[in-house]
């Protein structure tokens, strides 16, 4: 090798793997470029000797003539010294160089890139999976994961510590986007997104930014809702990359910081140090893990314990003739009022209003000669999945996820509907509102007919969700169903819709007679609120499920009092509690039932329940779990009740 030619100096590949040269090195070339002097010779090339030589000669001098002049001497060194290989032209680094260029911000962006790496994985291991868990304090703790996650990466080989770098970074960002789901479900379910059952509601919830936002709204938000959970893996794996090769281009240091903080770790967690409240030594991430893990294993056994729950029926071997005979001749309601839980009534700022809803209610069928009696029920769920808690009140199971209701709802187990239907003394019919496209479990739950969104009749606008206002529905089961002349009994399912999350805009009580085909409430909508910045703010959020509760109770007892007589029966409750942004994050999720009847007789076999009288609940009433419901019902109104 020729003394003017620099020796090579090997990459270090840890140093490169991400990319990104040493900055040290990069400025140290810099330097050394700065710093030769002035008029120093080029280094040569092969055939330079010649090329001068052949110059000094001139233009048609034979090759040999410079070896000639040069003398013996000089020829021998030429002969002797070796040629120097073509040198390969090196590789700049960063874009077009710019990193040789700017050696400072190249350091800059290094480390910039470095610390946020560091941030990235530090917040997904530490991050709650609720909303109102997230405070500075649980940022402020050592996880031992963290340390664990070192102390492997420093064990393995280059290869290896990468491959099993990019893996780990893929699982952090896989529960990242968990994380995320847990938030959302728990802001409307009030529960973890399940592994499980919970892929149908993702279908659910673009239906409803498409009822929102319109079609292209809805592409819009899914293909940005992916475009983020891809970017989330990919920022992930490539932080956990970064980290690997900063842990092994700095082997010494990690390894001692790593039993540093790994004794320190171990300090804390005996010692139970804490700070703010908060312990200091955690192993949350590996604990969620664990508790996902188990969530799954238990979603997946589940199933079969459900299966031998379908099989026992108190009712089953009934013969026809001998259920419900303390109803028979009666028009029977069974209403759903969707959200009407209990925060309506016990809340400090709606509860009052509410009461006077109530207590004007009371008045109304008191002067229609109606009497009451209220008491609790325990939903199955809160927050949302109203089609949980009605299976769980007319089948008396319990139906807590969508798994356990598609088995429910392909079986033969028979429902309180279904029942009434089996009777053969009750035309069954359903009032869904809500229900905008094919619903084919209707025919498990025993309705001889169901009058969906576009059955009613209903020619005005949505209101957010609800395509049909109640007091419209109610109007239409009139004019459909209960109003018709030389009919025979109905069993009638009645779901109210318009109390359904986002409430706003929502309708209010007009004149019956002006209800006409429903265009009137055109005028209505203009005036109410935007949901948009109705849910900028809590406290409106609180007030318009208030109002909203408000109307569909109005809307039911004027329906009573306007229509019902000797032979109504009417059995309201709430399917299920508001979302936690109502309810303030309360796991109470019990919920408000009434039965409502002119004839005396029908209470008379429910005294024993020990139920308030009245359309509201006291404290006090007993709450019984919803699935419960149906078989303590049966029994009262059949051969052997009251």
């Amino acid at each position: 090798m020729s003394h003017l030619t620099p020796s090579r100096q090997l990459p270090d590949t840890d140093a490169e793997a991400d990319g990104s040269p040493d900055p040290d090195v990069t400025a140290t070339d810099a330097a050394r470029k700065d710093s030769e002097p002035a008029g120093k010779p080029a280094p040569t090339t092969p055939g330079a000797p010649e090329t001068a030589a052949r110059d000094e000669a001139g233009p048609g001098a034979p090759k040999t003539a410079a070896r000639d002049e040069a003398g013996p001497d000089a020829q021998a060194e030429v002969q002797a010294e070796p040629q120097p290989a073509a040198p390969v032209s090196p590789a700049r680094p960063g874009w077009f160089g710019w990193r040789r260029r700017f050696p400072r911000t190249a350091r800059g962006v290094w480390l910039g890139t470095t610390v946020l790496a560091a941030v990235l994985v530090f917040v997904v291991l530490l991050v709650p999976n609720r909303l109102d868990y997230i405070t500075v304090q649980s940022f402020l703790r050592l996880p031992v994961e963290g340390i664990f996650l070192a102390a492997v990466l420093l064990a393995l080989p280059s290869r290896a510590r990468r491959i099993t770098a990019a893996a780990l970074g893929v699982i952090l960002g896989l529960s990242a986007v968990l994380k995320c789901l847990d938030m959302g479900f728990r802001q409307t379910l009030a529960r973890p997104f399940d592994l499980v059952f919970d892929w149908v509601l993702l279908s659910d919830a673009a239906d409803f930014l498409k009822d929102s936002l319109g079609r292209t709204g809805e592409v819009l938000a899914v293909i940005g809702v992916i475009a983020l959970v891809v970017a989330v893996l990919v920022l992930s794996a490539l932080a956990t990359v970064r980290l690997a090769n900063v842990l092994a281009r700095h082997r010494t240091v990690a390894v001692r910081s790593t039993l540093v903080l790994g004794v320190v770790w171990i300090i804390c967690f005996t010692l139970g140090v804490q700070f703010g409240g908060v312990t200091v030594a955690t192993k949350g991430y590996a604990q969620y893990l664990s508790n996902r893990v188990q969530y799954v294993r238990d979603g997946l056994g589940d199933a079969e314990v459900f299966k031998k729950q379908l099989t026992v029926d108190a009712y089953a071997k009934t013969p026809p003739d001998q259920l419900l005979t303390g109803l028979r001749g009666k028009d029977v309601m069974l209403t759903f009022i969707e959200s009407y839980g209990r925060v309506a009534i016990d809340d400090p700022t709606m509860g009052p209003e509410v009461d006077r809803t109530l207590k004007a209610g009371d008045a109304r069928l008191k002067a229609a000669g109606f009497s009451a009696r209220s008491g609790w029920l325990r939903s199955p769920v809160t927050g949302a999945g109203s089609w949980l808690a009605h299976s769980t009140f007319l089948s008396g199971l319990w139906v807590k996820n969508q798994q356990r209701y598609r088995t429910l709802t392909t079986s033969d187990r028979a429902t309180l509907t279904s029942y009434f239907q089996k009777t053969g003394a009750w035309r069954t019919v359903g009032i869904v509102p809500g229900v905008r496209k094919a619903w084919p479990e209707g025919k498990y739950f025993g309705l001889d007919h169901i009058y969906d969104s576009t059955h009613l009749g209903y020619q005005g606008p949505y209101f957010s969700w609800t395509p049909v206002p109640d007091q419209f529905s109610l109007e239409a089961f009139q004019k459909l169903e209960h109003g018709r002349k030389n009919r025979d009994p109905i069993m009638a399912e009645i779901i109210l819709a318009s109390s359904h999350n986002p409430w706003s805009p929502i309708a209010h009580m007009i004149d019956w007679k002006d209800l006409g085909d429903g265009k009137v409430f055109y005028k209505i909508k203009k005036e109410g609120t935007n949901p948009t910045e109705v849910w900028k703010s809590a406290k409106r959020v609180r007030t318009e499920y208030r109002k909203a509760i408000q109307y569909s109770l109005d809307s039911l007892t004027q329906w009573v009092q306007r229509y019902g007589d000797d032979k109504t029966v009417l059995v309201f409750l709430g399917d299920h509690q508001p979302v936690p942004t109502v309810t303030g994050g309360t796991s109470n999720r019990d919920v408000p039932v009434t039965v409502v009847a002119r004839d005396p007789k029908v209470l008379d076999r429910i005294s024993g329940w020990g139920w308030t009288e009245g359309i509201k609940p006291a404290d006090n009433a007993p709450e019984w779990s919803m699935n419960t419901f149906r078989d303590r019902f049966m029994t009262a109104y059949g051969p052997h009740g009251g």
